[in-house]
């Protein structure tokens, strides 16, 4: 690296050198022509790539080093001694743990996210590691898959034709611990928002009333991330209006709406808002044993003047309007029409 007041950081990963190129590109754009590299300069930028190299080459040795602990099977001779046994094991979990959080770390970077998916670690994942007797390992397995599968189409399609989708789902759905659930979800959710072929797996096995389900969970997490994916999917996808409307979604979700209020109503509101684009949904919303107008009334006057509360606020006043404002206002011309109609009689 130069030396003096030229003390350039090196890139840590590949994405850090086209960062590098892409600055280097525009500083040399302009009328003003760019003089020559120097020297100096010429050997910064190939002590930096070779580092970078060196670096891109340790992650990988590192990861086939976590794939070794993950694909280690337990001691068979461990019963000659239980306790000693017991003990063994419980390292081998945190090990476990401990490779499965480093892999997430370094696949953050998107090269690394794919060479794990080269390198078998995510077969490994789904095979074994979701369904793994520890909760701590299973949560940090689907923490991984959420961690390769962002904005990742390539890795994203292998996991989907792995079957990664339906296991995430019954953990989402029947995972005896929170976290797993939670964490599943995060998952699923990579999956499938702007994937096509993910939403297609997701309607195939019903993922709507895993996210109902959800929603309906002691998990105040869980509760949360499943309104915000509902909310996410029907945005996206107004298309799927029809098939959560005929799950009898509405009622659901007014329902949902009379528990303690939390930060998740917010995100049921805004699902019902999107249900109210289509007929069946304003009409869902209007049957009078919800009593729907009468809790979005009395919400909305809880929310005014609560700056955190404004979306809330905003998604409540827009489904009220829609759902029963015109038509009050229609009922009533109709009741004044039919009260002339009398006196003319």
């Amino acid at each position: 690296m130069a030396e003096g007041g030229d003390r350039r950081r090196h890139p840590q990963n590949l994405q850090g050198v086209l960062r590098l190129a892409v600055e280097a590109g525009s500083a040399s754009e302009g009328p003003v022509p760019q003089e020559p590299m120097s020297d100096e300069t010429k050997t910064w930028l190939r002590e930096a790539l070779a580092d970078v190299c060196k670096g891109q080459l340790d992650e990988v040795e590192q990861m086939k080093e976590c794939l070794k602990v993950l694909r280690t099977e337990g001691n068979q001779e461990r019963e000659r001694d239980q306790e000693d046994g017991e003990e063994e094991e419980e390292d081998e979990e945190e090990q476990k743990e401990s490779a499965l959080e480093l892999l997430s770390e370094l696949c953050e970077n998107l090269d690394n996210a794919r060479d794990l998916m080269k390198l078998g670690g995510l077969q490994t994942c789904v095979s074994s590691l979701l369904c793994h007797p520890q909760s701590g390992v299973r949560w940090r397995a689907a923490q991984l898959i959420a961690s390769c599968a962002q904005n990742m189409p390539e890795v994203q399609c292998y996991l989907l034709s792995q079957g990664a989708l339906n296991k995430l789902l019954h953990l989402t759905d029947h995972d005896p611990n929170p976290t797993v659930r939670v964490k599943a979800l995060y998952a699923v959710s990579c999956l499938v928002r702007e994937q096509e072929v993910g939403l297609q797996d997701f309607l195939s096995h019903d993922g709507f009333s895993v996210l109902m389900r959800g929603m309906q969970s002691d998990s105040e997490k869980l509760r949360t991330k499943s309104a915000f994916l509902l909310l996410n999917l029907l945005t996206a996808y107004p298309e799927h209006r029809e098939t959560v409307l005929s799950m009898g979604m509405v009622v659901q979700l007014v329902s949902v709406l009379r528990s303690p209020h939390s930060s998740m109503h917010e995100h049921v509101l805004g699902a019902l808002c999107c249900l109210a684009e289509d007929n069946r949904g304003v009409e869902d919303c209007r049957v009078s044993s919800l009593g729907l107008e009468e809790l979005l009334t009395q919400r909305a006057q809880k929310l005014q003047g609560k700056e955190e509360s404004q979306e809330e606020l905003e998604f409540c006043e827009r489904l009220r309007s829609v759902c029963f404002q015109k038509w009050t206002s229609a009922i009533s011309q109709e009741d004044r029409r039919h009260c002339i109609d009398l006196d003319q009689r």
